[in-house]
């Protein structure tokens, strides 16, 4: 009898201690593979999350988060929305918003997210190094991702431009019912404005905005890309537009867009006095940010030369990063002189220019 109890026990004991086994084994495989990558060398971690709100609407920004995604392990949740939408719900929603990050195209609208106490400061030595003062908020709220120059769209075969080499050539009289240009409530046409208060004051800002509205070739109506198709078809003469609609005009896979963008020329106005108007898309910290560290993080690597060149050969836009070049099409189009103000100024005249617009009955 004690014979078989002592049997029985040290059968139990055995099992106890291959069931131990059993658990090790699998614990350690479990820990081994949360640090592993993939065949791709894409990161298996779950590194947390980031959640951005933007008013961009790319595949190429769909493509960086993706790529941002692999590299870090972190999850970029996008909402999307038109920008003053955006702005409104970050405001709607205060601390309890769980955006992290928010984007937008012009410093206009940076600043308007600014002032509402929208962003907080963002201390980064890689993000100063990566994007010029000029570029970026003078209290580091936000910062520009890419840039755009406002420049004159024209008919190859119905103007000369050495005839359109300013702003102000817009507004003469030989120019009458031939400028197509945006309403007054688009923000780049505000935000135009708002460089001529800040660099040749406010009567010079109002005669252009007066002559503008003497010369328009139709009431304002449509986006950028409209207002060259228009001048293609013979609406208009002339046509204020960003450079990057011109260039995703001429890589488009409509050969209608392409053909209409191949009858234009562009030309960047100023370029003997205060120069060419330029804006940008930037990014900012929320006020609400609940993964703060991740967040910069993203901000970090969109201002990093892998992601400056995608957005530039991709949508046709300037880097702000200097030490990354233009896209070949771009830089075809040759070197230009900038306006030389901080964005910040676009925003701070913002208020201004939209009263000035509509004074002369800019529609």
């Amino acid at each position: 009898m004690i014979k078989r109890l002592l049997l029985g026990i040290l059968m139990i004991i055995s099992v106890l201690a291959l069931t131990a086994c059993g658990n090790d084994s699998d614990n350690n495989e479990a820990s081994e593979g949360s640090n592993t990558e993939n065949e791709d060398n894409e990161v298996n971690e779950d590194n947390g999350e980031i959640n951005l709100y933007t008013g961009r609407h790319y595949d190429t920004d769909e493509e960086l988060y993706k790529t941002f995604t692999d590299e870090t392990g972190i999850k970029v949740n996008v909402i999307k929305g038109k920008d003053d939408e955006l702005i409104t719900r970050l405001e709607r929603e205060g601390k309890a918003s769980e955006a992290d990050l928010f984007i937008t195209a012009d410093a206009g609208r940076l600043h308007r997210a600014e002032s509402r106490d929208l962003l907080q400061e963002v201390n980064s030595d890689l993000l100063n190094e990566n994007i010029p003062e000029k570029y970026r908020d003078v209290d580091n709220k936000w910062f520009g991702l890419t840039k755009r120059a406002r420049v004159i769209a024209y008919h190859k075969d119905r103007v000369d431009p050495e005839e359109i080499k300013t702003y102000a050539d817009l507004t003469s009289e030989a120019n009458k019912n031939k400028v197509l240009i945006r309403s007054s409530e688009n923000i780049y046409n505000q935000s135009l404005m708002a460089s001529f208060i800040a660099l040749e004051g406010e009567d010079m800002a109002i005669d252009w905005a007066e002559g503008i509205v003497e010369n328009m070739a139709r009431n304002p109506k449509g986006g950028d890309t409209d207002q060259a198709i228009a001048v293609a078809a013979g609406e208009g003469d002339i046509a204020v537009i960003n450079t990057y609609y011109y260039g995703r005009m001429l890589n488009s896979e409509d050969p209608e867009l392409v053909k209409a963008a191949e009858e234009l020329g562009i030309v960047f106005p100023n370029q003997d006095t205060t120069g060419t108007h330029i804006n940008i898309s930037g990014i900012g910290l929320t006020a609400s940010s609940k993964n703060k560290e991740n967040a910069i993080k993203f901000m970090e690597f969109l201002s990093k030369e892998e992601a400056q060149e995608q957005f530039s050969a991709t949508n046709f836009e300037y880097p702000v990063n200097p030490n990354v070049e233009p896209d070949d099409l771009l830089k075809s189009w040759g070197d230009f002189k900038e306006q030389d103000l901080n964005l910040s100024e676009l925003g701070e005249h913002n208020n201004e220019a939209i009263m000035i617009l509509n004074k002369v009955g800019w529609k």
